[in-house]
């Protein structure tokens, strides 16, 4: 009578998990390019690849083939949680913080409003009572903790930065005319702040560098900015959201006189199939041909 010897597996060596980490380096690279499309442009890529190749490595020390999970799949999980923390650890904007931006952009709507124009930073200051460099403060802090979300570009949380990696087909069309909205808003801004946007947020061009060459000073850049940003906001939001939408002022004002033909503006940029087009199924951007 012959019996059957059981022989177990031999552990993982090194030199195997070396393999793994080899073999799956692409994947960090994947997963950081997937994260940056949604977050902030000033978001470094150097440090969530170095999160993530750290917990790659943790990742292959910490596997075992025997409970038949596909190495890419169990690796994939902890990097994408190692570079949630990783943008965790930039998200510092305290809550105070947060609290006196949002008083400052009431004031800044406010003043917009009565002056029919932007207000300066001592304008700004004045009316809330407090000192100039406060305002160019907590604009700072709250500028490394800012997301430009689809929904309302709002500072917001780690979880904020990141959405959903999976959706269903109504929420990705949803996702893609959102995504189409944003390039037009863009588009129909006022030429001025339209450069704004275009070289801070999207080509990651200094405040210092987009200042001298329009030839103002820095102060005057943060103040486009933060007036394009309110404008962008707004223009989404009276296409997909209008009960977001601020009203100050006289509504037969001059400037509500600009913000409602910026708002038509966006509309006669494209019909909903042009909005479409400017992504892929995947929600990808599609290369626009000039």
């Amino acid at each position: 009578m012959s019996s059957t010897t059981t022989i177990a597996p031999a552990p993982m060596s090194d030199r195997d998990r070396e393999d793994l980490i080899r073999a799956n380096m692409a994947l960090v690279g994947h997963l950081v390019r997937e994260m940056l499309g949604r977050v902030p442009a000033h978001v470094n890529r150097d440090d969530l690849t170095s999160a993530g190749l750290a917990a790659l490595v943790t990742a292959a020390r910490g596997f075992d083939p025997e409970r038949g999970i596909p190495f890419h799949r169990f690796a994939a999980t902890r990097i994408r949680g190692a570079l949630l923390d990783e943008l965790r650890g930039l998200d510092w904007a305290s809550r105070s913080v947060r609290h006196r931006a949002r008083q400052t952009d009431v004031a800044r709507q406010a003043l917009t409003a009565m002056l029919g124009r932007t207000p300066t930073a001592y304008e700004l200051a004045e009316h809330l009572g407090i000192a100039v460099s406060e305002i160019t403060s907590v604009e700072d802090d709250v500028q490394r903790a800012v997301v430009l979300s689809l929904q309302g570009f709002t500072t917001g949380s780690a979880e904020d930065m990141v959405t959903e990696p999976t959706m269903g087909p109504e929420e990705m069309l949803v996702h893609r005319e959102k995504i189409g909205y944003l390039h037009h808003a863009v588009e129909a801004l006022p030429e001025r702040l339209r450069v704004v946007i275009t070289r801070y947020f999207l080509h990651d061009e200094p405040m210092a560098v987009i200042a001298a060459e329009l030839g103002v000073t820095e102060s005057r850049i943060s103040q486009l900015r933060a007036e394009a940003l309110v404008l962008l906001r707004d223009g989404l939001n009276s296409h997909l959201d209008p009960d977001q939408v601020k009203n100050n002022g006289r509504p037969d004002g001059c400037v509500a006189r600009r913000r409602a033909g910026y708002f038509a503006q966006i509309a006669g940029k494209g019909t909903l199939s042009s909005r479409l087009a400017l992504t892929n199924h995947h929600g990808l951007p599609v290369q626009r041909v000039a």
